[in-house]
């Protein structure tokens, strides 16, 4: 099992030297991935700073050599494709081939959607996040793209393609243990169960491996406590053990936790 931290970009920790710290702690103990909130407004009350995760995990991604880096989920159906494609590609290329892309519908009760005149309505949410990221990886893949559906490409494509091959690992974040998202993670590289116990996980991992034919290639991140039973949730299928922080944590909190609780 590999073991990452996963933190927002709020309040003190919208500082981006305050992540690159934590990232560069997190390598010299052990940790084997940092994970980034992205949001665009607050999902929690009150009034916050909130950094970019792009820029954010570009300083992470030069500070450090080993660690995986990524945005933890990225509502895809409210970015641009081509945006996306870019800036994913640019930061592989720049750590070396370490990035972990996480996308999701994610939801409009925050109006990260409707306050920028866009469309929140959960369904179409749903089949914009299909079609995107199959638009994504054909992107990286350096193919000439033609699409046109919710999303529209009209022969683009792309240079250069990311380093790792065949693509960056895509993992989607839900809160549901089965039905559609646990299909379309699955036939992707990894899920990140949000607010899941142990009986969620075990269905995601059955739905999983009835869809693939197996669990091997496939990553299940779970998020993990200090009392967590590390083995009781890798007999169920989890790969990885996540570390999570919430605004109001302030950064020598969170290297204190990293030190203490190193892997």
């Amino acid at each position: 099992m590999r073991h990452a931290i996963h933190v927002p970009l709020f309040g003190t920790l919208a500082d981006p030297c305050a992540i690159t710290d934590i990232a560069c702690a997190a390598e010299q103990n052990g940790w084997d991935a940092l994970f980034v909130w992205d949001h665009v407004l607050s999902p929690v009350a009150g009034e916050w700073d909130i950094a970019d995760p792009w820029i954010t995990l570009a300083a992470a991604a030069t500070s450090t050599e080993r660690i995986r880096l990524g945005p933890m989920v990225t509502p895809l159906p409210r970015r641009r494709v081509v945006n996306v494609a870019r800036e994913t590609v640019t930061l592989d290329r720049l750590s070396g081939g370490r990035v972990t892309l996480g996308l999701g519908t994610g939801r409009d009760v925050w109006r990260e959607y409707s306050a920028f005149g866009d469309d929140g309505d959960p369904r179409r949410l749903a089949r914009v996040l299909d079609e995107a990221t199959a638009v994504l990886t054909a992107l990286w893949s350096g193919e000439t793209v033609t699409h046109r559906g919710e999303i529209v490409v009209d022969g683009v494509r792309l240079a250069p393609g990311p380093v790792q091959q065949p693509r960056i690992p895509v993992w989607f974040g839900t809160n549901r243990s089965g039905g559609a998202p646990i299909e379309r993670a699955a036939r992707y590289d990894g899920i990140f169960p949000l607010g899941m116990g142990p009986d969620g996980i075990a269905r995601i991992a059955e739905t999983v491996a009835a869809t693939r034919g197996g669990l091997a290639g496939f990553d299940i991140a779970v998020a993990a406590g200090p009392d967590a039973d590390l083995d009781r949730l890798r007999a169920l299928g989890a790969t990885w053990a996540v570390r999570e922080f919430w605004p109001g944590d302030c950064p020598d909190k969170i290297v204190r936790v990293i030190e203490r609780c190193a892997p």
